[in-house]
């Protein structure tokens, strides 16, 4: 498995080399979470709930933009599909070809931006992400981008949530500092900002507040963009964590909880 792709990142900025520098220093944590959901009942969970929304064919051709260490990918590939991942951060990239090594998956990892794809019109028949758009500088294009590489009749199915929403909605700022201090008093040996420390956490909000989708109210704004982008039988589902997290992980995200939205490409018509 080899690294490809311009490793000049085209349209680095300020907010790239920050978000980059975070994930460069979670990689190694990050990939430890990963491999607690391949060893346990999560990755069947994953899997299940991930290919029950994909195009029905028994070797699909998959794509995993912003992999991390690569838990999407490995899982997929070890269930029979033909998988590519690509991430922006080479050394989330090494630590995912270490794991996929060590899981016996074959993967072809690329070192992209998930608004950049090096992949040509129609490549895929999904697309899955986790945790993606919303630390992305130009999600809209990101969008624009799967859609293009989506083979007709092709899905995205991808998970996300709003993370960074209550910088600006003061009502679910309190409900959140209230969660979070009733988490504390029931878990006093978990630590709430997954070890990032408070340095960390007010460096992450202030790039968040950089970013453009930290202040949209979603997904509700997915649903528009993929609808502009002439994507049919869009299906969003909320608090998706209750089927495939940790019960405890998912206490703690309260209130802001991870959501999942599908969309199909449309077949050209005859």
């Amino acid at each position: 498995m080899d690294i490809y792709g311009d490793k000049t990142l085209e349209g680095t900025t300020q907010i790239l080399k920050g978000l980059t520098s975070y994930w460069k220093d979670r990689t190694h944590s990050y990939s430890m979470q990963n491999l607690e959901e391949m060893n346990d009942w999560r990755r069947q969970a994953w899997r299940d709930l991930i290919l029950s929304h994909a195009p029905h064919k028994d070797r699909l051709r998959i794509l995993d933009v912003g992999t991390g260490p690569g838990f999407f990918a490995m899982n997929l590939s070890l269930a029979g599909h033909d998988v590519t991942a690509v991430d922006a951060t080479e050394h989330m990239l090494y630590h995912a070809m270490e794991n996929a090594w060590d899981y016996k998956a074959k993967v072809n990892f690329v070192l992209a931006r998930g608004e950049f794809l090096p992949f040509e019109d129609g490549s895929f028949d999904l697309i899955v992400s986790r945790n993606v758009l919303w630390n992305l500088e130009y999600p809209e294009k990101a969008l624009s981008e799967w859609v293009r590489v989506l083979s007709p009749g092709g899905r995205l199915v991808y998970f996300d949530a709003n993370w960074y929403l209550y910088l600006y909605d003061e009502e679910l700022k309190l409900k959140r500092e209230e969660k979070r201090e009733a988490f504390k008093r029931r878990h006093s040996d978990m630590d709430v900002t997954w070890g990032l420390g408070p340095y960390r956490v007010r460096e992450l909000e202030q790039m968040a507040l950089a970013l453009p989708l930290s202040k949209e109210r979603r997904p509700d704004w997915d649903t528009r963009v993929l609808k502009g982008l002439g994507m049919q039988d869009i299906k969003v589902e909320e608090e998706i964590g209750r089927k495939v997290q940790d019960p405890v992980e998912f206490e703690r995200d309260d209130p802001t909880f991870v959501f999942m939205v599908c969309a199909e490409k449309p077949a050209p018509m005859p």
